[in-house]
């Protein structure tokens, strides 16, 4: 039942989005080539589609967030955990990562370039640092919020530290984490459109700037659309991943 008025409060939201944007179109009287309207768009989507090419640009894209984002992921985790555990150690590397967090990844792209070279690994790196701070700083305020008593409890039990942080510790943030990665989901697939802009020969972004350099902006509407969708569907992904972890942890039915 809640799919289902989700569904349709979907369809009610997008019929008032494409019905407002016809009416621009028309009370602003713009002409096809500055401000295509949506059948011209929905034209180019299917051009898009049949010809193969947003295909091949959305396998590169998705390629490069799946890389970037998971591995960003596992490691801001991993040591999200660990340095919540040990506040005097947090307390160093705190101002580090705030000073580092709000410098935005395409601002290193000269650097990740004369580093990493031309290719897939520059963009997996803007998309692992745009997920990586989320992530962390979600997981270490979660670490250090988790209830005393569970910890006293497991001590007092001689459960081993990683036990600890397995079955105690990881469960209880999880929720919290949770948070980190819906925001790191929306970060990392930004710069990673906006990386493919300034410097890809492929993905979701260098498909919006072929277009604009042809002239199509019918094409770039249709490239902004699959963005939008990828980045709703890559949300909506997270948030079925999260229910699945909290019907293992019992936190929900199924």
């Amino acid at each position: 039942m809640k799919n289902y008025k989700f569904f349709i409060n979907a369809i009610i939201g997008f019929a008032i989005l494409i019905g407002a944007w016809q009416f621009m179109v028309v009370a602003g009287d713009y002409e096809a080539a500055l401000f295509p309207p949506p059948s011209l768009v929905w034209e180019g989507i299917v051009s898009l589609i049949t010809d193969g090419t947003l295909l091949v640009h959305l396998q590169v894209s998705l390629l490069r967030f799946i890389s970037g984002y998971l591995s960003a992921v596992v490691v801001a985790i991993l040591l999200g955990l660990v340095l919540g555990r040990i506040p005097l150690l947090w307390g160093v590397i705190d101002p580090i990562v705030q000073v580092l967090r709000p410098v935005s990844p395409i601002a290193w792209s000269p650097f990740i370039v004369l580093w990493f070279g031309i290719g897939n690994i520059p963009a997996i790196v803007i998309i692992f640092i745009a997920a990586f701070f989320p992530v962390l700083l979600s997981t270490v305020a979660a670490v250090r919020k988790v209830e005393p008593t569970y910890l006293k409890v497991a001590q007092n039990f001689e459960i081993k530290k990683f036990e600890i942080l397995r079955k105690i510790i990881f469960p209880a943030v999880f929720p919290y984490i949770a948070n980190g990665l819906h925001i790191a989901v929306g970060t990392a697939w930004i710069f990673l459109v906006s990386g493919e802009m300034v410097g890809s020969q492929s993905g979701l972004g260098y498909l919006i700037v072929d277009a604009r350099n042809s002239m199509r902006l019918d094409l770039v509407m249709a490239g902004i659309v699959f963005i939008g969708v990828a980045g709703f569907i890559l949300d909506r992904a997270v948030g079925l991943f999260e229910s699945w972890i909290n019907r293992i942890w019992g936190r929900q039915s199924a």
